[in-house]
């Protein structure tokens, strides 16, 4: 009695899944993407997210998105995924150098290098008038969270006074004192950073822990928080 060996069709048993990880069951079969010129192998439940990431389905036309391609995000599912998984072929694009710039080899219409990179540049214009730097700190502290810690001490203690000036040797910083008698609250502002320019950068409850300039209020204080020119 002769013995036949019985074959299925369907990938190896030990053969995963590139998005998620999952080895695939006896018999699941495989789609094949690529993702620039290596070949992937993703289950069926993460064609989607291949798709959405940008790999191109075997035997389909590539789909090009242009700047806002979402391949070229660092902070994608699927690249923290393959980060975690410990894969050391996924790469993102890097910055064009100043000589293929020079020397015409980026297209016209291309962004600028700063686009490849992670995290954009969030910079703007230090005002160079002393009004107009407590001007500017005043609106970037009212456009931010702080206002709220302010507006809760002051539902207990009533409004503080407020001192507004340039920080010393610091061209575009402020400085924002807040105080009651019991408690107050120091404030710097980068006036260069876009992002998050508010910090606290002390606290304390002695007005004896401020000078006597933190103490001449020069900007008044809202029940809500909000700061203005006095």
């Amino acid at each position: 009695m002769s013995i036949r060996s019985i074959r299925t069709e369907g990938p190896d048993l030990h053969s995963s899944c590139d998005v998620c990880g999952r080895t695939m069951l006896r018999g699941e079969r495989p789609h094949s993407f690529l993702e620039g010129t290596e070949l992937r192998s993703v289950c069926e439940l993460c064609t989607q997210r291949a798709t959405q990431e940008g790999w191109i389905r075997e035997g389909t036309m590539p789909v090009y998105e242009g700047r806002g391609s979402r391949t070229d995000n660092r902070g994608s599912v699927l690249g923290r995924l393959r980060r975690r998984r410990g894969a050391s072929d996924y790469h993102t694009p890097g910055p064009v150098s100043p000589e293929a710039r020079e020397g015409n080899s980026l297209p016209a219409h291309a962004p600028a290098p700063d686009t490849f990179r992670g995290e954009p540049r969030h910079v703007r214009a230090v005002p160079t008038g002393d009004e107009q730097k407590v001007s500017a700190g005043i609106d970037a502290f009212n456009h931010s969270e702080h206002t709220r810690t302010i507006a809760g001490v002051a539902r207990s203690l009533g409004l503080p006074t407020v001192s507004v000036r340039p920080a010393q040797g610091r061209t575009g910083a402020v400085n924002i004192v807040v105080a009651w008698e019991l408690s107050w609250y120091r404030y710097e502002v980068d006036l260069a950073e876009e992002v998050e320019p508010v910090q606290i950068a002390a606290q304390g409850a002695e007005l004896d822990e401020l000078s006597p300039q933190e103490l001449e209020p020069n900007a008044a204080c809202d029940a809500d928080g909000y700061l203005a020119v006095a």
